[in-house]
């Protein structure tokens, strides 16, 4: 599945190089191929945007349910039939998909995978040439050569862990789960920057790049639609 998506972005991330490399004198320490990942990332999130804006709409109005949700737990803690009845009126009620965060994850997961993999292998997807992506300049600040793993642990690595958190932290907060999930949620919000961090130590730098810049727009992204929904329901109040 992710093949069928690395062709088309894989095609994408060219046809931008092609345009950057046009506009004049590559920078000295931002080559041509980094600006390239950049910009490919940003309309690629762009390209996601109202799929990652469905699931922050549909996260808001499970929070909005959550007291009613825990009330019912309670009521009908001892009859698991009557808890799930109610349970889903309230959803039919508040026209709420339990499962479409999900769904909406399931519709991404393919897209991401697709991107991460032509990134990983840029030949296949994107270059095509061998001999033309082995002569490109692929230094991007204190990073030499994109194509091989940041030099320094606390560099790229380190910032792709540290956006990995903010993003996880901003869409928890979002949501307003049972004790349980709530544990289960701040536990993830740990280990898995800590699983990119260590990842990335080892992935191209390219990668890390796009996991980072990917990251930074999904948390701008989320700030900006907390603050909206939280204005939205001040004037509701």
């Amino acid at each position: 599945m992710s093949k069928l998506f690395a062709k088309p972005l894989g095609a994408l991330l060219k046809l931008v190089f092609d345009l950057v490399s046009k506009i004049g004198t590559e920078p000295e320490h931002i080559s041509f191929y980094a600006i390239a990942i950049i910009i490919t990332t940003i309309i690629f999130k762009f390209i996601l945007l109202p799929i990652g804006l469905k699931q922050t709409k549909s996260m808001s109005k499970m929070q909005k349910i959550q007291p009613e949700l825990k009330e019912l737990q309670d009521k009908y803690k001892d009859d698991p039939q009557t808890l799930q009845a109610k349970t889903m009126k309230i959803y039919k009620e508040n026209n709420v998909n339990p499962f479409s965060g999900c769904l909406i994850l399931i519709i991404q997961l393919p897209i991401i995978l697709g991107f991460f993999k032509a990134l990983r292998d840029p030949i296949t997807y994107v270059f095509k040439d061998p001999k033309m992506y082995e002569a490109l300049n692929k230094v991007f600040l204190w990073i030499p050569n994109l194509e091989k793993p940041d030099p320094y642990m606390w560099g790229l690595p380190l910032l792709a862990g540290l956006t990995t958190f903010l993003q996880s932290r901003l869409m928890s907060s979002q949501a307003a789960p049972n004790d349980q999930a709530a544990s289960t949620q701040k536990t993830m919000n740990i280990i898995l920057p800590l699983m990119i961090w260590w990842s990335a130590r080892a992935f191209p730098a390219g990668l890390a790049l796009y996991w980072t810049i990917s990251n930074t727009f999904q948390i701008v992204q989320q700030i900006i639609t907390n603050r909206s929904l939280g204005e939205i329901k001040e004037e509701s109040n």
